[in-house]
């Protein structure tokens, strides 16, 4: 059971109140229908939350779910500094405060709305992490602490530095990083690493042309390595192949003549870099004219670019 912004919430309890929430269509009226949405006192929510517990009562979740979105609505507004949709955050905490009413034992003693801010913010938590930035910047636990507490601290630290009428940097001061790292049981690198990491914008891998038409330079233009694509590797390793053991194959496919022709025209090289013997000096050897033995190369060259193929 998963609520979202623009879905009408109230289709598990269609008795009023709780048919105050509308059909809706934008943020602005969802939080506003959430908002009219009436509380439960001690004893309702304790009601529900036995029948939900002891008869798997739909109905009632529903009711503990709905008088507790305004929660969800107002949690969301303390992550709006990561740059997400605010429906998107309120869509993963209502996620949250759903798992928060499954589990939740009215036998504790402990309201559910302290009881589902854990599991809010454990949701909207994940949900930041996974969407912030392409690459995580938090694995663990310390690291999760240091990134939800760190930009917190920065605004405290400017004003404090306002309040004392002396202008503050945009970077941490080693006394501040200091300070960091002792509250929040961290070291000082990581404070410094996850302030680089956070304080650095995304950057698009393929980046739209510009207005003039030229195509923008991205880091896709030099991250693509083509010499590692897979079909370019096949293919270099099937050129590979044919280079060694198919021209072998080919050259066994040749008479004893044809073969060496081809050789001292093409394979052979010397140490002074120049080439085989040359069709003259090949016809004197065979005694034929020249003319015979470029015949007997092109046919030659013919059988081994059939025999190439047959063993590709």
């Amino acid at each position: 059971m998963k609520f979202q912004t623009g879905v009408n919430a109230t289709a598990i309890a269609p008795v009023n109140p709780w048919g105050m929430v509308p059909a809706l269509g934008n943020l602005d009226a969802y939080i506003t229908a959430v908002n009219r949405l009436p509380m439960l006192t001690l004893e309702e929510e304790q009601t529900y939350a036995r029948q939900l517990r002891d008869h798997n009562s739909v109905d009632a979740a529903g009711r503990l779910v709905l008088s507790h979105l305004r929660l969800v609505v107002s949690v969301s507004r303390q992550y709006l500094g990561y740059g997400l949709p605010q429906g998107d955050l309120i869509q993963e905490g209502n996620v949250g405060l759903m798992k928060a009413v499954k589990r939740f034992d009215p036998e504790q003693g402990v309201r559910l709305v302290s009881y589902a801010l854990h599991w809010i913010k454990a949701e909207i938590h994940e949900y930041i992490l996974k969407n912030w930035r392409m690459v995580k910047v938090a694995t663990t636990k310390a690291q999760r602490k240091l990134f939800f507490n760190l930009r917190s601290m920065k605004q405290g630290f400017k004003t404090d530095a306002m309040e004392d009428g002396a202008t503050h940097r945009d970077t941490l001061s080693n006394a501040e990083i200091d300070m960091m790292a002792e509250q929040l049981n961290v070291k000082r690198e990581e404070v410094m690493e996850m302030e680089t990491r956070m304080s650095g914008g995304d950057v698009l891998l393929d980046p739209s042309p510009s207005d003039d038409g030229e195509q923008a330079f991205g880091p896709i233009a030099y991250l693509a390595d083509a010499a590692h694509e897979p079909t370019a590797m096949i293919e270099s390793h099937q050129r590979d192949v044919l280079a060694s053991d198919g021209i072998a194959a080919a050259l066994n496919s040749l008479d004893e003549r044809s073969r060496r022709i081809v050789e001292e025209r093409w394979l052979k090289v010397n140490d002074d870099g120049s080439g085989g013997m040359t069709l003259h000096e090949l016809a004197a050897e065979y005694k034929v004219s020249a003319e015979r033995i470029r015949q007997i190369e092109v046919a030659a060259m013919k059988k081994m670019k059939k025999a190439l193929v047959e063993y590709a």
